[in-house]
């Protein structure tokens, strides 16, 4: 069984398909909601939007699509985590996601890591980083 997040975004979910494809090194798979039947009642103005859309992380999936019938603030209440096995290669995805975000735990060691930070990127999206590598004493 896999657990994978679900993130709604309202009309650039597109773009942010994107900017995670080229952080995590990974194309994105985009379904169009223009390909939508109009007995769904898709107002015009959203078929460009993504209907569906995932990017692979490791041997897991982030899974994406625009707010097509609400308007919910996205993200509330939730975050994406991810756990590297290398305080290194945690932090280059932390610096990453922070580009244009804003950070609200400075990556640091912790007192169960070696590193750990959170942040909401550019597009609102809340994550926390952090790795399996534990500190020197």
């Amino acid at each position: 069984m896999k657990v994978s997040p679900y993130v709604f975004f309202s009309g650039n979910a597109r773009e942010a398909l994107h900017f995670y494809g080229s952080i995590f090194d990974t194309e994105p798979v985009i379904m169009d909601a223009s390909g939508m039947p109009d007995e769904y009642g898709l107002p015009e103005e959203k078929k460009t939007w993504v209907m569906h859309g995932h990017i692979d992380i490791g041997s897991d999936q982030l899974l994406v699509s625009d707010n097509l019938f609400s308007e919910a603030e996205a993200m509330a209440g939730c975050s994406v985590q991810i756990n590297y096995e290398k305080a290194a290669d945690a932090k280059i995805i932390f610096d990453k996601l922070a580009d244009g975000g804003t950070i609200t735990m400075e990556w640091k060691p912790t007192f169960w890591s070696a590193g750990f930070g959170a942040v909401h990127d550019k597009f609102g999206v809340r994550w926390m980083i952090g790795c399996e590598e534990q500190l020197k004493n």
